[in-house]
């Protein structure tokens, strides 16, 4: 694989940071990435993935739009309501981005399907919203070893780290055994603030682009962000 004319002049911009360079678009370029889950963390995620020229881009969402997503899966519109997301997702980047390859795929992520579904990707980053998909995704992870993306949202505040990279640890480092599922805060129950989801989205594509392109990333640490006094805190673990 290598870059054209049409690289060059879409992500020339990018291309001038003296960190990326032609070399790592091209590593950019010949990436493929798996988003789980097009929700509040996976609408961003995908959309600044597919404007910096990732060259795969798969997703896997069993769900269908609905109005209260709206406020803040901002791929979607009213029309689209009832619709699968991986088919409106798809269509809106495909608008963004004509030349890369989707693979979005409306299914669910069992404990029978979830090798078939990651194996092959270079990264995962998980945008879902349930402690028993999260730990699937991160024992499937581990397992086939390759490069985990987390991030969490809820009112104010999210959180984001990376796992599985490098020999650096997962989630089972920091939490050993997924919690009880009602006893856990979620925003079904208490809510999120519409730009949050953008916010922690942005941070996580942000790390997933600097991994593909052999960047430092975080290494066993958590960052954790309150937006509702601007603080920042960095747990290692």
């Amino acid at each position: 694989m290598a870059l054209e004319k049409l690289d060059f002049m879409r992500y020339g911009r990018q291309m001038l940071v003296p960190e990326i360079g032609p070399e790592g678009q091209l590593k950019i370029k010949s990436s493929r990435v798996l988003v789980i889950g097009i929700g509040g963390l996976g609408c961003p995620v995908l959309q600044y993935l597919a404007a910096a020229g990732v060259g795969c881009l798969g997703a896997i969402d069993f769900d269908i739009i609905e109005m209260h997503n709206l406020h803040r899966q901002i791929l979607y519109q009213e029309a689209q309501i009832g619709q699968p997301k991986v088919q409106a997702a798809q269509a809106a980047l495909h608008q963004l981005n004509p030349h890369i390859n989707y693979e979005f795929k409306a299914v669910k992520l069992t404990p029978e399907t979830a090798l078939d579904l990651i194996q092959g990707y270079d990264l995962v980053i998980d945008g879902t919203d349930n402690f028993a998909t999260r730990y699937l995704v991160n024992d499937t992870c581990v397992e086939l070893e390759i490069p985990l993306i987390y991030g969490s949202i809820l009112n104010f505040e999210g959180q984001f780290s990376v796992f599985c990279h490098a020999g650096s640890k997962n989630l089972r480092d920091i939490f050993p055994d997924p919690p009880q599922p009602d006893s856990v805060p979620n925003c079904g129950q208490n809510g999120v603030l519409a730009t949050l989801p953008g916010i922690i989205g942005m941070l996580m594509a942000q790390e997933a682009l600097k991994l593909l392109m052999g960047l430092p990333v975080l290494r066993n640490e958590m960052v954790l962000f309150n937006t509702l006094d601007w603080n920042w805190t960095k747990l290692r673990f």
